[in-house]
């Protein structure tokens, strides 16, 4: 099975640049992996916040089990016939969440709320505008249309049981909601990916939490899926690679639809509808809540004048500033608001930023006697 459409079409850049023997779509990754908003990925949450251990999934582990996955199907239909970029489809993955926010979606939640609702904040167009404009100092990473399609249009939250890409190219700059289907069977691979990468992980990070243990786990889910995230991804990349191997389309069969629904449901029920995690979405939520509005303040009283953020002593203060003078140049050519510019730079914090600059804001300095 070949894409609707041709390698150019995909490998194309804004800047075009001269081949090197990394390929087009390799090349992409390395860009991706030496980026700030990757590297800041080992300290944001995926879905539980647990800075202090090592072994709870971060969103720059989820990243690379999706990159992988992604690869791995795309190996096993190729072994059927198909002619799929392997080094797209990881180069997607890596990149899928450069633009999510500090303590996962509790963050993502609250800076959709503040903004007014209704898909005002969505991480997949926050991952594009990350690679295709922010980054660098608002240069942007320069990928390849293909890859940047499959970032914004990676929506892994949809129930979808099949997928084809889009006949029409997409317009990636007017693309506002998760409702838009890639332009490549990598990309509709990418968002089974984050699926499957998600589904099993967390069940484990959910045992070591103790919100649920090996009894909970429905019956006939553990006898076809497994229990733990090994079992689920390899049962799951193998049922999409055999039932989609001779088919136009990338999809579960019927049998393997209907036990990953059931196990969907199951972790919402028990693990993201937990309420130890719903105390945490509502605590994260006041951090975003409270940052957002001190840096909205700040920016509204000193604007671009830069030496002014340093006056108060506020690493916070300083630390915005000094983002305000790398990027002054691409903002005022873009005439951008001053929610998203804080918007911006809030869905850019990790969770340890986050929470140090939420301290220096709330929590006054000692006096020191002499």
């Amino acid at each position: 099975m070949k894409n609707p459409f041709s390698y150019e079409t995909y490998s194309k850049r804004v800047r075009s640049r001269d081949a090197d023997v990394r390929g087009d779509f390799f090349r992409d990754q390395t860009a991706i992996i030496h980026s700030t908003a990757f590297r800041r990925l080992k300290n944001k949450t995926q879905v539980f916040f647990a800075p202090e251990n090592d072994h709870i999934c971060t969103r720059i582990e989820h990243v690379l089990h999706v990159a992988t996955i992604a690869a791995s199907i795309c190996k096993g239909l190729n072994s059927h016939g198909w002619d799929l970029d392997i080094d797209m489809a990881y180069a997607i993955g890596l990149g899928h969440d450069l633009g999510h926010t500090p303590f996962g979606h509790a963050g993502e939640m609250a800076l959709n709320k503040i903004l007014g609702g209704n898909n005002a904040f969505v991480h997949e167009v926050n991952s594009y505008r990350q690679v295709e404009y922010l980054a660098n100092k608002g240069k942007g990473l320069n990928l390849c249309y293909g890859v940047k399609d499959g970032i914004i249009c990676h929506n892994g939250e949809k129930d979808e049981q099949k997928l084809k890409p889009s006949t029409t190219l997409n317009n990636l700059d007017e693309i506002k909601n998760r409702k838009v289907v890639s332009t490549s069977y990598e990309g509709c691979i990418m968002r089974f990916s984050d699926k499957i990468a998600y589904l099993g992980r967390d069940i484990e990070d959910a045992f070591v939490a103790g919100f649920i243990t090996d009894k909970d786990i429905p019956t006939d889910v553990k006898n076809m899926l497994g229990d733990r995230n090994g079992q689920i991804i390899h049962k799951l990349i193998i049922d999409i690679i055999k039932n989609s191997a001779d088919k136009d389309y990338i999809g579960f069969s019927d049998e393997t639809y209907a036990m990953v629904t059931k196990l969907k449901h199951f972790n919402y029920k028990n693990i993201y509808e937990h309420p130890d995690l719903r105390k945490y979405d509502i605590f994260c939520g006041k951090i975003i809540n409270n940052l957002f509005e001190y840096t909205s303040e700040l920016f509204d009283r000193y604007g671009y004048n830069y030496e002014k953020y340093t006056k108060s002593g506020i690493e916070l203060d300083k630390n915005f500033g000094d983002y305000l003078k790398g990027m002054s140049e691409f903002y005022q050519n873009k005439q951008e608001s001053s929610n998203q510019i804080v918007t911006d730079y809030i869905s850019g914090m990790t969770d340890s930023y986050a929470l140090e600059s939420i301290k220096q804001i709330t929590i006054p300095k000692p006096i020191h006697f002499n």
